[in-house]
């Protein structure tokens, strides 16, 4: 499905690995302490908290302090606090870049109890739209795929916000 790319200067934050590699260690599996809103959460990783960004997916905002609430955002933001809550076990892939200019850790973030594709998750049902950032782009097209057949059946932010 998804590989762990090669560091870029920045430092792997997975520990050892730096060639392609699905395998779970506990260097890359994270525990949800805290969801901001729908594509932002805190992970403790052996025992540092890390503030995530989900790669390649944007959710409408709640929190931005100069956009306001923004359609569908708080349900977004809803349904990643219920599909992330606290304890949920979380395994992070990450893609070229290893942070946003915010310092946060970006990251392909599957649910470790079921291997569910979380950022194409939201996508899919409706809750985000495709937001490539190269060089972050792994799964741009599954993203963009997945929107249009959300589009297309009006599922969430498709159906509610016109």
């Amino acid at each position: 499905m998804v590989a762990l790319l090669a560091t870029s200067g920045c430092g792997n934050p997975f520990g050892k690995q730096t060639a392609t590699s699905e395998t779970t260690t506990s260097a890359n599996v994270g525990v949800v302490v805290s969801v901001s809103d729908g594509d932002t959460f805190t992970v403790k990783i052996d025992g540092q908290k890390e503030r995530i960004r989900l790669i390649g997916v944007d959710t409408p905002e709640t929190v931005h302090p100069t956009k306001g609430v923004q359609c569908y955002g708080p349900e977004a933001s809803d349904f990643t606090k219920h599909s992330l809550a606290v304890g949920t076990r979380v395994r992070l892939v990450r893609d070229v870049e290893a942070r946003d200019k915010y310092g946060r850790l970006l990251a392909y973030v599957y649910l470790a109890d079921s291997n569910v594709f979380y950022n194409l998750e939201l996508v899919r049902l409706g809750y985000a739209r495709p937001y490539p950032f190269p060089p972050n782009t792994t799964h741009q097209t599954d993203f963009a795929a997945a929107a249009w057949e959300a589009q297309g059946n009006a599922r969430g932010l498709w159906g509610a916000c016109g």
